[in-house]
């Protein structure tokens, strides 16, 4: 073993005692970013390379700063992005959302399909439509001005729009037009706040993580969003947390000119998202 597998070793069992979820994964991810190689490849650095930042990287994980906000990067599907402080960090769990909506988007009968991601963040879910439905023409929505300095920074180069707006309000001249709105909204209740994990709680923004009392009061506001932006038989994608499975679908109601409304499990097997179809007139 080279010398910078066993520090390695060593970061591994301190980020465990401090209760990060993967330690072994992140002390890896830190190693091979200080060190500027692949994860697969830290048994090839030599000992008089070993670089002390390392331990510096690992004290920032030790104390529960995001593996991505040392790195700059997240990785998400198959894009790499740039994030930091003021941006959500995406989540694993998203990819699964964003593979049903791309498989939705491919099955529909329209060569440019029009899609709208609200609440957009760091781009994540934009970008990935974008790139993996070649043709689509993709909007992406965010309020916050810092946030919007990642989206932008992600964005350049790519055939997403980037908007400046509200959610609740975005886009009025796309209106009856969209084929697909998708959304990682905020979605967990005020009295929740303690449970959050640290990661999320001190350094996500808190406009990206809370929403009112239990925590479906954007999901309420992108429902009237969603219904005014898709055309007739268009699609609405929306992320919520597992303990919110069945509350979701029935936003989306008849009465409130939807059909189809249903929950799904993510990879875990846990309610992640739930979709619905716009009614026809």
């Amino acid at each position: 073993m080279n010398l910078l597998l066993a520090e390695v070793a060593q970061a591994t069992q301190r980020l465990a005692d401090a209760g990060v979820p993967s330690p072994r994964f992140d002390a890896e991810e830190l190693a091979a970013f200080v060190h500027g190689v692949k994860r697969g490849e830290l048994h090839n650095v030599p000992d008089a390379d070993f670089d002390a930042r390392y331990w510096e990287a690992v004290a920032r994980r030790e104390a529960r700063e995001p593996l991505q906000h040392i790195t700059g990067r997240a990785f998400f599907r198959y894009l790499e992005l740039q994030v930091g402080p003021g941006v959500f960090v995406p989540r694993p769990e998203t990819e699964s959302v964003v593979g049903w909506a791309i498989d939705a988007v491919r099955a529909m009968d329209v060569v440019e399909p029009m899609i709208v991601d609200l609440c957009t963040g760091s781009g994540a879910i934009a970008l990935a439509m974008a790139q993996e439905v070649p043709r689509s023409r993709v909007h992406a929505v965010e309020l916050s001005e810092e946030a919007l300095t990642w989206t932008r920074k992600n964005a350049e180069g790519s055939r997403v729009t980037v908007h400046r707006g509200d959610a609740l309000t975005a886009l009025p001249e796309l209106d009856g037009q969209v084929d697909l709105v998708i959304s990682n909204p905020p979605y967990i209740p005020l009295t929740e706040w303690e449970y959050v994990a640290p990661e999320a709680r001190d350094h996500d923004p808190e406009m990206a993580l809370f929403s009112g009392e239990d925590g479906l009061d954007t999901i309420r506001g992108i429902e009237r969003t969603a219904h005014r932006l898709l055309r007739p038989g268009g699609l609405v994608v929306i992320e919520h947390a597992d303990t919110q499975g069945g509350q979701v679908p029935w936003i989306f109601t008849e009465e409130r000119g939807w059909a189809d409304a249903a929950d799904h499990p993510d990879l875990n097997g846990r309610p992640r998202f739930a979709t619905a179809r716009k009614a026809m007139p």
